[in-house]
Parts: C-alpha cells; structure tokens; sequence
C-alpha cells in the first residue's frame, strides 16, 4: 500500500516542475522584459541619436539674424533724456512756463521792464547754447532804446522740456504761445543766431503776424533747400569738412541713425559737437577762450546730447515740405524789416547760402 501523505517524498519531477514555476517569476521580478523566446543570443543595440527636429536647422540663420537685429537696434536707440525736475535730472534753477502740450520752457528777462520797453525782443539761441547766451547789449543802451530782451532754452537744451516730435514748425509756434504767457502784445522782434537764425525762416513763414521786426544773425542753411543754385550749394557743400559732410548727410537721409553717428568712436562724427579747432576762423578762435567761460557751457547738453545737439540737426538739415528761397514776402505792406548779417570768413556755416 501507498505510505501516508505526511511521509511521501517528492520526486525528482516534482522539484523540477516547482523550479520551474519558481524561476520565471523571479526573473520577471529582476527585469520588467522576458528573455527573448528563442535561444540565439542577439547583439545589444547601439543608441542612435534622435533625428533632429524638421526645419530647425533652416531656421537656426534667420533667428541668428534675428537676433543680431535686435542687437543692432539697440545700440541704435538713444538713452531716455534726463529731464529738469525727475529723479534722476538735473535740478530746476530758472523760471519756466508751461506750453499747452504740458511741456516746459525756461527762459531770462534782461533789460527794461516789458511794461517800460520801445522794444520788445525774443532771442534764439543757437546750435550747442542756452538762453544765457543771448546779445549782451550794455544797461546804458537799454536804458536809451528802451530795450526788453526775452531769451530761453530751446526744447531740450537747458532746463526747457525735450520735443522728441519737434519740427520746423513746432518752434515757430512755440515763441508764439511763448510770447502770450509773458504778455509781450501783439508784435514782437525777433533774433536768432546759427541755427536759431535759421529759426527765424520759419518764424517768418508760420507766425509773420506776430512779428515786428526780425534779425537773422549767420544762420545755418539747409543744403537741400529747393531754389539754390547747383553751382552755389555744391561750393558751400564743399566748403565742409569730410567728417561734417557725413554728419549732415545722416541728419537728413537717416535721422534714426543720427545718435549711433554721433556717438560711435570707429571714424570722426561731426566737427562742431566734437569742437574741432579746423572749423574755427582766426576771428573764431580769438572768442574761444569767452564763449567756452559762459554761464551755461556746462548745462546746454544737461539732458543729453541727443535731445538738443542731435535732435537740432535732423530738424535742422531734414526733410523740410517747403523752401526759403521760394517763400512769398510775408509783409507784403512793409510792415516790418528783416536784416541778415553774416561773416564772411564764417568756416561752419558758408556765407554763399545766405548771399
């Protein structure tokens, strides 16, 4: 007979059948992947990179170019000005008025009281000025003639706000709405130096009802004015320095481009804001040492070059929608007179413009 359950032995068939159910599930324990079915061993796979995602290699050139673009614009834009009275600006020592557009101008009284005064006169400063450089004109010759002199800071020089869209016109407009805050009347003379001769063109074509008298004191021309002779603007365009040609060809071909020009230290910029002694006539350089101990030479770029010196030679030299030359006579009743003088061995600005 069979011995008992307790005391039957396994057999050898037995123990190989548990190893086998065993086994399996150990190894599925150590690796989440069976063995491979049949018994030829396989080579083991070598990683491949992944192919490169479609198109991006095409597209590496253009963000390059991308982004060296945005480099480029920056070094191209201009740092904000530092305006009179904000944070980071230059403190407010003058009197000023406000402009209807919410802008500030700062200006000086000299002379007579305007309440006392025959003569009532505005003064334009010029290129790289103040309103402290308006005409010294002697106590007794104002005490004579009756004179007021009412000077001030154009849009950016100064302690006057910068006018990122000033134009030709704006400034003309600006003396007028000037003139009304101090009270001055209906008519008023006017004197402009340089670039504030140049100024007063546009006085005479855009507010020649408020005006009593102008006095035009060597100023700047605009090389492409419609009406020049050829042979008389390519003479003054000549008479130049090379490094000034360039600057004033950039004021009015690339205006955007006016502050990188000015600035950069690759070639010579322009000439009058580096100061050259070349620009300089013997009569010239005998006034450096007075000009350079003004009151304002410290204060006229206060705000930063771009809004005054730049900013006056892209209006200045720009695209202007009409021309001196071809303007009509704005008293066509001789109600006032308009008296140019210019030097004629003037090296920045040419006297054959004015002639």
């Amino acid at each position: 007979s069979d011995p008992p359950p307790s005391r039957r032995r396994p057999s050898c068939f037995a123990l190989l059948y548990l190893v086998r159910l065993i086994w399996p599930w150990q190894g599925r324990a150590r690796s989440r992947r069976p063995p491979p079915p049949t018994a030829t061993a396989r080579k083991p796979r070598r990683l491949r990179p992944l192919p490169a995602a479609p198109g991006i290699a095409k597209r590496l050139p253009r963000l390059a170019f991308v982004f060296l673009l945005a480099v480029l614009y920056r070094q191209l834009q201009a740092p904000p000005p530092k305006i009179c009275g904000s944070p980071d600006g230059p403190p407010i020592t003058g009197t000023r008025i406000r402009l209807s557009d919410g802008r500030h101008l700062a200006y000086h009284e000299s002379g007579v009281p305007k309440e006392q005064a025959n003569h009532k006169i505005i003064f334009v400063h010029g290129f790289d000025s103040c309103r402290y450089d308006a005409l010294r004109v002697s106590p007794e010759l104002t005490q004579e003639l009756g004179i007021y002199i009412l000077s001030f800071d154009r849009p950016g020089y100064g302690e006057s706000d910068p006018h990122p869209a000033r134009t030709e016109k704006s400034i003309a407009l600006d003396i007028a709405e000037l003139a009304d805050s101090l009270h001055l009347g209906s008519r008023f003379y006017l004197v402009g130096f340089s670039m504030g001769g140049e100024i007063m063109w546009s006085c005479l074509k855009h507010i020649p009802h408020r005006l009593a008298g102008v006095s035009i004191l060597g100023p700047v021309g605009n090389y492409w004015w419609s009406g020049f002779p050829s042979n008389v603007s390519w003479d003054a365009w000549y008479q130049q320095t090379p490094q000034d040609q360039w600057a004033v060809r950039v004021a009015h071909h690339a205006p955007w481009l006016a502050y990188w020009w000015n600035t950069q230290k690759l070639f010579p910029a322009s000439s009058v804001i580096s100061f050259n002694p070349a620009i300089f006539s013997r009569e010239d350089m005998a006034m450096i040492p007075k000009f350079a101990s003004r009151p304002c030479s410290s204060k006229a770029r206060q705000q930063g070059e771009h809004e005054s010196l730049h900013r006056d030679m892209t209006v200045g030299f720009g695209k202007w929608g009409w021309s001196p030359l071809e303007m009509e006579n704005p008293f066509p009743g001789d109600e006032a007179d308009v008296h140019l003088w210019h030097g004629a061995e003037d090296l920045i600005v040419p006297v054959s413009l004015s002639r």
